[in-house]
């Protein structure tokens, strides 16, 4: 099912913004995030929004606000069977008409302010491709648990954020991006590639390879509410689930080490040792852990001291 509404132009001095909803199984959340758009002063913007296969009443509460609230930005809203978040961005992403791209998510919402001081980033930063802010977090009711998401919930420096040396740095190993915080330049997907389907940890597929061409900038503006509630806790805490995840994620770190010089490539590979150290410990195998933990310490030596890898030796030999 495809359905459209849109308003009859006119003309804007800001660039058009599409955001992009990956909506599933989220009817309790989903009318609170199309809210927070419509909320937000920006004056150029459309919404983008597919249900990805929802087996609950996401779809009925899309409608619900369409029918109230169609008429006063351009909405166009997929119904369809699921194929999973990276594959429904992609879609989101080729039926966007904006000139940036602003990944959402149907159980969190956008802040006040956020899109506006975004594109204007873009705006004075024109070689970057997307720029990330940070988030409050918030529970199942609205009630805020932290004030910033980077820093309160997983524990980054911030201060890291402030150069591309620094971004590259907490992209590969202090990962804090949570939420829908990104705003994209629709033409990075030219040059990034776009989400790579099949993958549960496509967003740090996609933010190493902005960050490996230095195309990733940072402002310190909570741009949206991250939400922790039932669903997204319970796949954190049950062990095999984590093992999968951190087994993929190992699988992107090595897959995407030859995109960085040194010494970034070899604190992507200590990285993956690191992720094989958490996976081992997980599944209580003490003698892999002690391997993993070794070479990642060793690798982290490295880098820091600007060694030849044994890879780099052969290659120049």
């Amino acid at each position: 099912m495809t359905v459209a509404d849109a308003m009859p132009t006119k003309p804007q001095t800001m660039p058009l913004v599409s955001v992009l909803i990956p909506a599933y199984n989220h009817e309790r959340f989903v009318q609170r995030c199309l809210d927070s758009v419509l909320e937000d002063l920006y004056p150029s913007k459309e919404i983008i929004i597919i249900d990805d296969g929802s087996t609950d009443g996401t779809h009925e509460r899309i409608v619900e606000w369409m029918a109230r609230h169609g008429d006063k930005l351009r909405v166009e809203y997929v119904r369809r069977a699921n194929r999973g978040i990276a594959a429904t961005l992609n879609e989101l992403a080729a039926r966007a008409h904006g000139e940036f791209l602003r990944l959402g998510a149907s159980d969190d919402y956008l802040l006040p302010g956020g899109l506006e001081a975004q594109v204007r980033y873009l705006m004075t930063h024109p070689f970057k491709k997307a720029v990330v802010g940070d988030s409050i977090v918030v529970d199942e009711n609205g009630l805020i648990l932290h004030g910033s998401g980077m820093h309160d919930l997983h524990g980054a420096n911030k201060k890291l954020y402030r150069s591309n040396e620094g971004i590259r740095r907490a992209v590969i190993s202090q990962w804090a991006i949570g939420g829908p915080v990104a705003l994209v330049r629709k033409n990075a997907l030219d040059t990034v590639d776009r989400w790579t389907e099949g993958l549960r940890i496509d967003d740090w597929d996609f933010f190493l390879r902005l960050a490996a061409r230095d195309g990733l900038g940072f402002i310190d503006v909570t741009v949206c509410a991250y939400r922790i509630h039932g669903n997204n806790l319970s796949k954190t805490r049950h062990r095999e689930t984590r093992v999968v995840n951190l087994i993929e994620s190992r699988h992107v770190a090595m897959r995407r080490a030859h995109l960085f010089e040194e010494p970034y490539r070899t604190l992507l590979k200590a990285q993956a040792h690191f992720i094989g150290a958490k996976i081992a410990f997980l599944q209580r195998r003490l003698l892999l852990l002690v391997f993993h933990m070794t070479m990642y310490l060793s690798l982290i030596l490295v880098s820091k001291l600007g060694l030849p890898t044994a890879h780099s030796v052969i290659k120049e030999a």
